[in-house]
């Protein structure tokens, strides 16, 4: 999806001094109840968005106009300011802890354009900032998982120069827009938030599907009902969560098209697990991960008396996970109230 200029590689776990001028905001993010958590569903979310799986069937960032993938930068300013209902500042985006910050996106690792307005310097006369301000600069790759966060005062020095054609002198690097990039030597002036990569973006399963999986799900051109259940005949082990089952479906109603799944599937074996009582009891009793609301996790289970596998027991008959290797049968219907 994005590039990650050498220059540009950041690590994880990172031990960063603040900037006395950038404490106020870190100090800000700290106290909020589950920052990390909103920000990275947040970056999801907006993907997500121009994605529109339900009207589009679309999954990869790749599948994008040009003019989508330019307006992913606005949808990540208006889904962090709605998650964490930013006021606006007076002369940026955001103000935040008293103070005016503006929010930069990037695909591209260290790609952030960067206005006059933002930064002091005399050449621009009345188009210069009224200080040297600061960015929350953000970035994802879908790709690879990875999402990270960052602040920095801008300044006049910590944008990128050229050398002049003609007279070989240093000249400010402007793009068409009269905005300029970070230079490679401001990455050290960046405080990473949450300690720098992160390796959690919340994963599109459809993008990380093996190629000819994906093939099977997506073969079905007539029918969304049968797609899903090609989802769920082919995914197990791994939650599934509403947005896929939507892109697959290209229908609304997610969880309709999840419970018909389930019916449809009992008699090859396949569960179809949701975030109801019983359902989660299974999925823990199975060891597997347990599916919250608008999330689902299917699995193949065959009877297994005397088995040393996790298990479950319903109308006093235990149930385990099939391996593969094993002749299918149907699966039990689930009550409503926790089995034993």
């Amino acid at each position: 999806m994005g590039t990650v200029p050498a220059a540009w590689a950041i690590r994880s776990n990172l031990s960063q001094a603040v900037p006395v001028d950038l404490v106020p905001f870190k100090d800000w993010f700290d106290a909020q109840d589950d920052a990390r958590e909103r920000f990275r569903w947040a970056l999801r979310d907006s993907l997500d968005e121009l994605l529109d799986g339900q009207r589009t069937g679309r999954w990869a960032y790749q599948h994008l106009s040009k003019t989508e993938k330019t307006y992913l930068g606005t949808a990540v300013e208006v889904n962090l300011t709605k998650e964490f209902e930013f006021r606006n500042g007076a002369h940026l985006d955001w103000q935040i802890a008293g103070g005016d910050i503006d929010c930069k996106f990037s695909k591209d690792l260290g790609g952030w354009e960067i206005p006059m307005e933002m930064y002091l310097c005399e050449d621009h006369g009345d188009r210069q900032g009224k200080a040297n301000q600061a960015a929350l600069v953000t970035w994802l790759n879908d790709d690879t998982s990875q999402w990270a966060a960052g602040l920095i005062t801008v300044t006049d020095e910590r944008l990128r120069w050229r050398s002049d054609t003609t007279t070989g002198q240093l000249v400010r690097a402007y793009n068409r827009d009269n905005k300029r990039r970070l230079n490679d030597s401001a990455r050290k002036d960046i405080h990473w938030l949450w300690g720098g990569l992160q390796n959690d973006l919340p994963r599109n399963l459809l993008l990380h599907l093996n190629a000819d999986v994906r093939a099977r799900v997506f073969s079905f051109p007539k029918s969304g009902q049968a797609r899903v259940n090609q989802l769920f005949r082919e995914v197990h082990g791994r939650i599934v969560g509403r947005q896929t089952v939507l892109t697959v479906a290209q229908q609304e109603d997610a969880p309709k098209r999840a419970r018909d799944a389930r019916l449809g599937l009992r008699s090859e074996g396949i569960l179809v697990l949701g975030h109801q009582d019983s359902h989660r009891h299974i999925a823990r009793a199975l060891e597997l991960a347990t599916p919250v609301k608008g999330e689902w996790i299917a699995v193949r289970v065959v009877p297994a008396e005397a088995d040393s596998r996790p298990f479950f027991t319903l109308n006093g008959l235990r149930w385990a996970m099939a391996q593969d290797a094993e002749p299918g049968s149907p699966a039990p219907e689930l009550p409503k109230k926790v089995v034993s």
